[in-house]
C-alpha cells in the first residue's frame, strides 16, 4: 500500500474508533443515573416457572405479582465459571463484582479454585483450607461503601449463606461460614478490611457462627470468639427478636440474627406454626422496611441487599408450597420497600430497585389445566374440569420438578387433599436425593433511577456495570 493511502487508512481507522469510544461514552451517559440508594432483591432459585406459579397461587392467572409492575426487564444468563448449571455463591457473586467464578467460590478471582473446608474439633465445618495469596475483587457493597454511602445485607438464610456472603466476604468455599463470620467483625482476626468500619445492617440467620461452641451451642466456634460481642464492642446495636429489632435506635449499626442455630422459619411455618425461634422473628417485609430506616440516615445514600433466601430451600426439598409462599413473602417487601422509599422519593429519581434470581429450579408445569384451578392442586382438564389422567389412569399435579426423592417405581392416583397438604412433595422424573439448580435463564426486573438500562438478554455479570453505572461510580 502507497504511503498516502496507509495514512489515508490510518486516519480513517482513528476516526472510527473515536467514534466507537463517543458512541459508548454517550451510551453509557445516558444511561448513567447517579442514584443516591440501590436496593438489590435476590429471590434464590426464583425462576420463571417459580414467579408464574406464585402469581396464580396469591392472584390467579389474571392477577400480577408486585414486582410484575416494575417497568423495566432483561433475561440474564446464569452459568458459572465452570458449570453451565451454576450453584448461588458464583451467581450471586457475578451481580456484586462482574466476575465469573466457578461453582461455591465466593467474591474471589476467576481461576480461584473451591476448596471444602475441614472439620474443626466438634465437628464442624470450621477450618478454612483456602490457600494463603487468594485474591479478592470488589463487591458493590464495598465500593459503596468506600465512597461514604451506608450498606446492608439482610436474608431468611442463614447470615453467612452464600447469597449474602457474597455482598461482603471473599473465600474459596461458601462452606466455611464460620471465616465467613470472622470477616464481618469490624477489627478482629479475619476481619475483612475492605468494609471498613463495618457493613451498617446485617440481619439473618445462624447465630451459632457467630457464638461460642457450648453444650447447648454444639454449632458454635471452636475459637471461642463471641463475635456478637465483638460488635456491641464497636457500637453495634445487637438483636435476637423482633422485638429487638423494632426497638433499635437510629444512628447505631446493626446486627439481628433472629435465629440461633439455622435459617430463619420459612413463611408459612413462621406465621402458623413456628419454631422456638419462629415466635419472635421479623418477616422479610419488617427486616426490609427496618434495614431502609436505619440505612436512610446516612446523607450520602445507601446499597441495600435483600434476600428471599428460603424460596431456594423449599425447591429442593420438592415442596412447592413453602417455596410459593416464600415467593410472596419475598414480593411483598419488594412492595413494601418501594412504598417507603417513595414517601420520600416518590418518583424514584434517586433510587434504583433491582429484582432478579441468581438461578433457576427444575420445577415445571404438567398438562392442560383448566383457568382457575389451584395451581397446587391435580391438573384438572381445561375442557371438562375433570380430573386429568396419565396414561395407566391415574391423575397427576400441575407442578411437578424435573428431580429429586420423590420418583415413585409405579404412579398411583394422587388426590387433592394430599396435593394441597402443607408438606406434600412434588413428584419428580429423576430420582435424586435433592432436587438440583436448573441451568435456565432467570429474569430480572428494575425500576427508578438508572433502570432503563437493564434490558434485553445479558451475562449476570453485566450486572454488575450497570450498578455502578446507576450509582455513577
Amino acid at each position: 500500500m502507497k504511503p498516502a493511502l496507509k495514512t489515508a487508512a490510518l486516519k480513517s481507522a482513528l476516526k472510527f474508533s473515536l467514534l466507537t469510544t463517543l458512541v459508548a461514552a454517550s451510551v453509557a451517559s445516558a444511561y448513567a443515573a447517579d442514584a443516591k440508594n440501590v436496593i438489590f432483591f435476590l429471590g434464590d432459585g426464583m425462576g420463571p416457572s417459580v414467579v408464574t406459579a406464585a402469581r396464580i397461587f396469591k392472584y390467579k392467572e389474571e392477577g400480577s405479582l408486585n414486582m410484575d409492575k416494575l417497568e423495566r426487564t432483561a433475561r440474564i444468563k446464569t452459568f458459572s465459571n465452570d458449570a453451565q448449571t451454576t450453584d448461588s455463591a458464583p451467581s450471586m457473586a457475578a451481580y456484586m463484582t462482574g466476575v465469573k467464578m466457578n461453582n461455591e467460590v465466593i467474591s474471589m478471582a476467576q481461576d480461584t479454585i473451591a476448596k471444602e473446608p475441614g472439620r474443626d474439633a466438634n465437628g464442624n465445618l470450621g477450618v478454612d483450607n483456602c490457600p494463603a495469596g487468594g485474591k479478592s475483587v470488589p463487591t458493590i457493597l464495598e465500593l459503596a461503601k468506600a465512597k461514604g454511602k451506608a450498606v446492608g445485607a439482610i436474608t431468611t438464610t442463614e447470615l453467612t449463606h452464600a447469597t449474602p456472603a457474597t455482598t461482603f466476604s471473599h473465600i474459596c468455599n461458601r462452606n466455611a461460614q464460620y471465616a465467613i463470620a470472622a470477616q464481618t467483625a469490624p477489627g478482629g482476626v479475619g476481619y475483612n478490611a475492605a468494609l471498613g468500619d463495618g457493613v451498617d445492617v446485617l440481619m439473618g440467620g445462624g447465630r451459632n457462627h457467630f457464638t461460642p461452641w457450648s453444650a447447648s451451642n454444639k454449632g458454635g466456634r471452636a475459637d471461642g470468639r463471641d463475635l456478637l460481642a465483638e460488635f456491641a464492642a464497636k457500637g453495634y446495636t445487637v438483636a435476637a427478636t423482633k422485638a429487638e429489632m423494632a426497638a433499635a435506635p437510629s444512628g447505631k449499626k446493626f446486627i439481628g440474627l433472629y435465629s440461633a442455630k439455622s435459617h430463619l422459619d420459612y413463611e408459612l411455618d413462621r406465621t402458623t406454626k413456628p419454631s422456638a425461634d419462629g415466635a419472635n422473628q421479623p418477616s422479610l417485609s419488617e427486616m426490609t422496611l427496618k434495614a431502609i430506616d436505619l440505612l436512610s440516615k446516612n446523607n450520602a445514600g445507601y446499597f441495600l441487599m435483600v434476600e428471599g433466601g428460603r424460596i431456594d430451600h423449599a425447591l429442593h426439598g420438592i415442596n412447592a408450597k413453602r417455596a410459593l409462599v416464600d415467593t410472596i413473602a419475598f414480593d411483598d417487601a419488594i412492595k413494601a420497600a418501594i412504598d417507603k422509599v417513595r414517601e420520600t422519593d416518590p418518583k424514584l429519581e434517586n433510587t434504583l430497585i433491582v429484582v432478579t434470581a441468581d438461578h433457576d429450579h427444575t420445577l415445571a408445569f404438567n398438562g392442560y389445566g383448566k383457568r382457575g384451578n389451584p395451581i397446587l392442586d391435580i391438573n384438572r382438564g381445561y375442557k371438562d374440569n375433570q380430573p386429568s389422567k396419565d396414561e395407566d389412569g391415574n391423575t397427576y399435579t400441575t407442578l411437578v420438578f424435573g428431580n429429586g426423592p420423590n420418583r415413585p417405581d409405579l404412579r398411583t392416583n394422587v388426590d387433592s387433599a394430599t396435593a394441597l397438604a402443607d408438606n406434600y412433595q412434588q413428584e419428580t422424573g429423576v430420582r435424586l436425593a435433592s432436587e438440583t439448580h436448573g441451568g435456565g435463564d432467570v429474569k430480572l426486573l428494575a425500576t427508578g433511577a438508572g433502570a432503563k438500562a437493564f434490558k434485553g438478554t445479558i451475562d449476570n455479570t453485566k450486572v454488575f456495570a450497570l450498578l455502578k453505572a446507576a450509582f455513577g461510580f
